[in-house]
């Protein structure tokens, strides 16, 4: 047998893509490289790694277990890696997040030199809804998570980052256009909605409930993007956080409607179950965030109070 770590990293992806071609993008190599090391990797074996029926590539029961053992050499390769860093005072190891979408334009700035500062930290983060993020806390899959609802049912630690604002706006052009008293935008015009499980959605649901207007039109996007630009495209009106679309405001595209109760704000906040016993590379993390929090969001965020 003579077959290569990037071989077996390869084969890897291409087991978790179920696709060539999706293994390709994944890897940033073109398919005919993963194509030709998947047959040069398929060669050393007597017994199918995979086969293709129609045009769907399927991995045999054989692939399937050469691809546990190939995970766990490859686990056992970072192994090796995280131990050279250590043994040469190198801060290295996993580091995971999981993130609410709208963290997306908060996290890589608290991030960024924290990572610069130590490249043997093999670091992942999933931006996704509330509901997943808060499954992936509470299923110890990460290491950190950034919410800015807190989950009451979790006994966790709570890092506060910053401030949180969500503001009612639309499109610059319908909002100029807009005729009537302040409530008919939430009698009579569409309003767009994150997708169920979005701490966004839940915040516009409550405030709605809470002043008991009546909305009778409703759209629903699940990203903060695609709401962003659903608003900017004025298919109607939404309640959302000024921290995704502080660009589209200074470009004219969206506008803030004073409305009264608004703004909402919550706590951007950095959380890890209290039982959780962090490892060097998390630890290091949460000193560098208590350390720096402050300067980061004087530098990058001063705009959200003002």
């Amino acid at each position: 047998m003579h077959y290569t770590l990037h071989q077996l990293q390869i084969f890897l992806q291409i087991v978790e893509k179920k696709s060539i071609t999706k293994a390709a993008e994944a890897l940033f190599l073109t398919q005919p490289a993963v194509s030709i090391q998947l047959k040069k990797f398929q060669e050393q074996f007597p017994i199918p790694l995979s086969e293709v029926i129609g045009r769907q590539l399927y991995i045999t029961d054989f692939g399937h277990e050469i691809a546990e053992i190939a995970r766990r050499i490859l686990e056992e390769v970072r192994v090796i890696d995280y131990k050279t860093n250590q043994y040469q005072g190198k801060l290295s190891g996993p580091l995971k997040l999981s993130i609410v979408s709208t963290g997306q334009y908060v996290m890589p700035f608290f991030i960024a030199d924290f990572l610069n500062e130590n490249t043997g930290i093999d670091f992942s983060m999933d931006v996704t809804n509330k509901k997943n993020v808060v499954d992936d806390l509470e299923k110890n899959k990460v290491d950190f998570a950034l919410v800015s609802v807190l989950p009451d049912h979790l006994e966790l630690e709570t890092l506060p980052l910053m401030q949180n604002e969500l503001h009612l706006v639309g499109s610059s052009k319908r909002v100029e256009n807009r005729k009537g008293d302040m409530e008919a935008i939430f009698k009579e015009e569409p309003l767009l909605y994150r997708e169920q499980g979005s701490a966004t959605r839940n915040a516009m649901e409550n405030f709605i409930q809470g002043k008991n207007l009546m909305a009778s039109k409703k759209i629903e996007l699940t990203s903060n993007e695609a709401l962003k630009q659903a608003v900017i495209a004025g298919l109607g009106y939404s309640i959302m956080p000024v921290i995704g679309i502080n660009y589209a405001i200074d470009r004219g595209e969206i506008s803030i409607i004073p409305y009264p109760g608004l703004p909402l704000q919550t706590q951007w906040n950095l959380i890890w179950l209290k039982k959780k016993k962090l490892s060097p590379a998390a630890l290091a993390f949460k000193k560098y965030i208590i350390e720096n929090k402050d300067r980061i969001t004087e530098e990058h965020f001063a705009w959200v109070s003002k």
